[in-house]
């Protein structure tokens, strides 16, 4: 097991840790949340060993393998499924005593050797890496590709594919969602699952730690406290410790200011001194309780954006992409788009990574200009604009206050004020409402974390006060308190948003209506997050099953000779052979069908069971605890159905081949 005790961890003058002392138990699921800045990396960096403690004393059995992501970008020219297995630390250790042996031409050592390969998996190595790529989004083109040859965020998506890789008994991720869109989220999701180690996992994001997390340590202002449940539990569990804190808190200080006016109103009369140091010794004997103070209470809002044009803008037949370079023609990414935004609609955009979403919004955002078609503003059109890369344009070495005196002289020369003052005071109270004031407003961008960062790209966003807000991927540096605000002012804004995120719970909040960018075209999505959900699930069968084809074509072995070529008795013989051997691969599908309708059976009881309990039933714990089994008896009923489908199809298959055998068996 993982132990602190009374550990106090220091990072030059910050106090990271003060007094912690914690217990992660083998095989438990943690979630480790925090503000940004909170030290939950400086954890991680103690758990490896890269740190080492102040005070205290840290557990971790010796013997235990440890993976984490490398945070740094690779940068080598070697094969993807190369680098991925090269992250099997047990693999290479067997590859080096292989090498070994070989040189010292020792026969025995060089038979250990082949058995530690046997045992570490060589034979399959590249396979599990790869399937490990494809589910992380890879296409299969892909998979030999160079490791430079690919953007950042998939470089890191390889580094994930490596830490997975390595065999361990703790794994540590730290935001491994960040690059990742929904179908490769929810692939991680049932991967560590699935995974029988301890897992240590950072993450902003709630429904990726509620889905993968039974256990919660809290780290908030050198404190670490652990809950027993997700974050959706912990968050009920703090809520409610708080709400005791505070009750317990105003009741010491009312009974502190009753002792403190005993005191001065009697302890100069001579009956009533004693009574009155009495009560004094009480008062300094008293231990105090602390006031409640949380850094959850950051809240930012958009103004009002006035009379909103309709429609807001409309694309006429518009190609989106990207200009040719040397000569090279422009690449349309998505073709005909013709849609027409409304005022006041909440719109996601779904696709996979590389479908072209960030390309459709900076095509109206008038960053790319359509390649082809027109794009039509309304009248008054205010376009506000958060892009992935927001972060690399601000200037590292200006400040906040620099910035937002920048973003006003150009929006006065252009004529776009509405209404914002100018006055440097006035920047300075409103960057205050974004929590950069004092030294933090005067202080260079390119010193601040990322989390800082994206909440400056939020505060100019605001100032600007758009009617029409287009977000690529705004929470990816947002930690959870920031991104609930972000949410809360969203569903308050009264204009249009049109919103790309891999935040279920973001999008879940502001978005009623949803678009999906898939195979070169953009499209209404019928359906909510969890039909999305479904239709990913589906795709990835069906490119299974394409991949399967495709290689049973090219590794097929050479067709049988025709049965009219051999003599009766032979192709009888044969033919009965081919019966039995079809009936045995039939079997295990039969048995697994069957206990996939028992479960769905057991599974739907249960939901009936539970709907029935919530209709008679007032109590709010057990309302929520109710609503919380629903949700993973509706998330495990889909995978079920989803497999019975599978296995039904192979069945479906199968039978057919066996019911050719047998007309075959029957012709002369």
């Amino acid at each position: 097991m993982i132990t602190l005790r009374d550990v106090t961890l220091r990072r030059g003058a910050k106090v990271v840790l003060e007094g912690a002392s914690v217990t992660i138990h083998p095989g438990e699921k943690v979630g480790l949340v925090g503000r940004n800045g909170a030290g939950k990396s400086s954890l991680f960096a103690l758990w490896r060993g890269e740190l080492h403690e102040d005070r205290g004393e840290v557990g971790l059995p010796a013997h235990w393998r440890i993976a984490h992501v490398a945070q740094e970008m690779p940068d080598t020219a070697e094969a993807a499924t190369d680098f991925v297995v090269a992250g099997d630390t047990r693999l290479l250790a067997a590859h080096a005593q292989l090498a070994a042996a070989e040189a010292a031409g020792d026969g025995e050592a060089i038979a250990l050797a082949h058995a530690a390969l046997s045992d570490a998996g060589a034979h399959d190595a590249r396979a599990r890496a790869q399937a490990l790529m494809l589910g992380l989004g890879f296409a299969p083109t892909e998979l030999d590709r160079p490791v430079n040859a690919f953007s950042g965020g998939w470089r890191m998506r390889l580094q994930l594919a490596r830490a997975l890789m390595c065999p361990s008994d703790l794994l540590l991720l730290d935001e491994p969602t960040n690059h990742l869109d929904l179908d490769a989220l929810a692939w991680l999701e049932g991967w560590l699952q699935r995974y029988e180690g301890t897992l240590i996992v950072i993450s902003h994001d709630r429904e990726f730690l509620d889905a993968v997390t039974r256990v919660t340590l809290s780290l908030e202002q050198g404190r670490l406290t652990r809950y027993g449940g997700h974050y959706s539990r912990f968050e009920e569990m703090r809520a409610e410790q708080l709400a005791q804190q505070q009750a317990a808190y105003s009741r010491q200080q009312e009974r502190i200011a009753h002792l403190q006016r005993f005191i001065e109103r009697f302890r100069a009369k001579a009956t009533k001194a004693r009574q009155a140091q009495s009560r004094l010794k009480a008062l300094a004997r008293m231990e105090r309780i602390a006031p409640v103070l949380t850094s959850a209470d950051f809240q930012f809002s958009f103004d009002d954006p006035g009379a909103l044009p309709n429609p807001m803008l409309t694309l006429h037949d518009v190609d989106a992409g990207y200009a040719g370079e040397d000569g090279q023609p422009p690449r349309a990414i998505v073709r005909g788009i013709r849609r027409s935004v409304l005022p006041g609609q909440r719109i996601g955009i779904l696709g996979a990574n590389g479908q072209g979403k960030s390309t459709v919004v900076k095509t109206i955002s008038g960053v790319l200009p359509p390649l082809t078609g027109r794009i039509t503003p309304g009248k008054g059109l205010r376009i506000g604009y958060f892009a992935q890369q927001e972060l690399d344009i601000l200037r590292g070495d200006e400040t906040p206050l620099q910035h937002l005196q920048r973003l006003a002289r150009e929006a006065e020369a252009a004529g776009t004020l509405v209404g914002q003052s100018m006055r440097e005071q006035d920047l300075r109270t409103f960057l205050g409402s974004f929590q950069f004031s004092g030294d933090t407003v005067a202080q260079p961008v390119g010193t601040m974390s990322g989390g800082e960062k994206a909440r400056l790209v939020l505060a100019l966003l605001v100032w600007q006060r758009p009617n029409l807000l287009l977000l690529d991927e705004p929470t990816n540096h947002l930690d959870l308190t920031t991104r609930e605000a972000l949410g809360v002012a969203l569903n308050a804004f009264e204009g249009t948003v049109m919103l790309v995120s891999h935040d279920r719970a973001l999008l879940r909040a502001v978005c009623d209506e949803f678009w999906l960018v898939s195979d070169g075209a953009l499209t209404p999505f019928d359906g909510d997050l969890d039909d999305y959900q479904r239709h990913l699930i589906d795709m990835a069968r069906r490119r299974r099953e394409a991949l399967a084809a495709l290689a049973s074509d090219r590794g097929a072995a050479p067709a049988p000779a025709p049965a009219a070529a051999l003599n009766p008795q032979e192709r009888r013989r044969q033919l009965a052979q081919r019966r039995q051997a079809l009936a045995q691969r039939l079997a295990p599908h039969r048995r697994e069908r069957d206990a996939l309708e028992a479960r769905m059976a057991a599974l739907q009881a249960e939901q009936t069971a539970l709907h029935e309990r919530l209709a008679q039933t007032t109590q709010g714990a057990e309302i929520a605890e109710a609503g919380r089994r629903l949700k993973a008896l509706e998330a495990e009923l889909a995978d079920v159905e989803e497999r019975w489908l599978a296995v039904s199809e192979t069945i479906e298959t199968l039978e057919r081949e066996a019911a050719q055998a047998e007309k075959d068996a029957a012709t002369p």
